[in-house]
C-alpha cells in the first residue's frame, strides 16, 4: 500500500557543553576548556521511491544526534550526526509550527528542516587581559523540535483521470508495461500508480466519484495528485449511460477541488469503442467535441486505434 501522508515528530540534536579546564603543565597557566560541538540537524531528502514513506507508519519519532562536549587542550566537541529522512519527490513538507513549507522537487535536494543548537563554549573562550583564569562555560543549546506533515503529491507528465472503471490502469497497462489491478468494479485502483512511455511518466490516478472534492469515495486523497501533472487524460466510458454528464461530474470536482487544474491542457479519451457500434461512437465524440475539441475514441481491442492515440496525442506532450 502507498503511504502518501504521514506526520512525524522531529528533534534535532542538544549542542555539547563547554568546559572549564586549565593547563596543568607546570610554568603554564591559563585557561584551556574547549567548546562543545554543534547538535545534529533533521534533514530532509528528496528520493525516487515512491515508497519511501512507508517506514513512518510505525516510526513517527526522529532525533539527530546530540553535540559532544568540549575536552581538554581547546579541544571541540564532536558536531552531532544529522538526522536524514528520505521522502519521494513531489513531496510537500510542512513544519506544523512555524508553517513553513518545503517542497521536494527533485531527487537529492535537502532541506534542513530542524536545525541542532550550538555548542557552548568553554572557559577557553573567555580569556583576556583582564581575566586571564575564567572559570565560567556554557552549556549547550537544545535544538529545534517540532511536528512533521508529509503530503506526496506526484509529479508525472501525464494524469488519467475518469469515473471508477473507465479503463484507467488498463491504458497505463497497456502504454508501459505497468501491473496496475483490472476488474469491473468500482475503486478496482487504490493507489495511484506510474508508468513510463518513452520520456513521459504517466499516473493512474485512482476513479473520482461525485462529491470527491468534499471528500466523499476516495476524496482528497488521490485528487491531490493530480496538482502536479502537466496534461490530463480524461476517459470517458462509451458505454455509460450519459458519457457528457460524466465528462461534466469530473470536470466539476476537479474545479470545486482546485480551480487550477480546469487550466491544464486536456484530452477526452473516449475508452472500450468496442462496446459500441462505429456510429454510435461518433455520436459520442460529438457530443464531447463541444465541451473539448480535443476528444478522441479508443478501443485497447483495435491496434489501430492505439496507434492513433500514441501518435495525436503522445507524441505532442513534451516530457519535463
Amino acid at each position: 500500500m502507498l503511504v502518501d501522508d504521514v506526520k512525524i515528530d522531529v528533534k534535532a540534536g542538544r549542542g555539547g557543553n563547554g568546559i572549564v579546564c586549565f593547563a596543568r603543565t607546570m610554568m603554564t597557566l591559563g585557561p584551556t576548556g574547549g567548546d562543545g560541538g554543534r547538535g545534529g540537524n533533521v534533514v530532509v531528502r528528496g528520493v525516487s521511491d515512491l515508497g519511501a514513506l512507508h517506514t513512518f507508519r510505525t516510526k513517527k519519532n526522529i532525533t539527530a544526534d546530540n553535540g559532544g562536549d568540549g575536552g581538554q587542550n581547546t579541544q571541540h566537541g564532536a558536531d552531532g550526526k544529522d538526522a536524514v529522512i528520505d521522502v519521494p519527490v513531489g513531496s510537500v513538507v510542512k513544519d506544523l509550527k512555524s508553517g513553513k513549507v518545503y517542497d521536494i522537487t527533485h531527487s537529492g535536494q535537502e532541506e534542513i528542516v530542524a536545525r541542532g543548537g550550538n555548542g557552548g563554549f568553554g572557559n577557553f573562550h573567555f580569556r583576556s587581559s583582564r581575566h586571564t583564569s575564567p572559570d565560567r562555560a556554557n552549556a549547550g543549546q537544545p535544538g529545534y523540535e517540532t511536528q512533521l506533515h508529509i503530503q506526496l503529491k506526484m509529479i508525472a507528465d501525464v494524469g488519467l483521470v475518469g469515473l471508477p472503471n473507465v479503463g484507467k490502469s488498463s491504458l497505463l497497462n497497456e502504454l508501459t508495461n505497468a501491473s496496475s489491478k483490472v476488474a469491473n468494479y468500482q475503486f478496482t485502483t487504490l493507489e495511484p500508480h506510474l508508468g513510463v512511455y518513452y520520456s513521459l511518466i504517466i499516473a493512474d490516478i485512482p476513479g473520482l466519484i461525485k462529491g470527491a472534492s468534499r471528500g466523499k469515495g476516495l476524496g482528497h486523497k488521490f485528487l491531490r495528485h493530480i496538482e502536479r501533472t502537466r496534461v490530463l487524460l480524461h476517459l470517458v466510458a462509451a458505454d455509460s449511460d450519459d458519457p457528457v454528464s460524466d465528462y461534466k461530474t469530473i470536470r466539476e470536482e476537479l474545479g470545486a477541488y482546485n480551480a487550477s487544474l480546469l487550466t491544464k491542457p486536456e484530452w477526452v479519451i473516449v475508452s472500450r469503442a468496442d462496446e459500441r457500434t462505429p456510429e454510435e461512437v461518433a455520436h459520442i465524440v460529438a457530443l464531447l467535441k463541444k465541451e473539448n475539441p480535443h476528444t478522441v475514441a479508443l478501443s485497447l481491442l483495435d491496434d489501430e486505434s492505439i496507434a492513433r492515440l500514441k501518435k495525436d496525442v503522445l507524441t505532442k506532450i513534451e516530457p519535463r
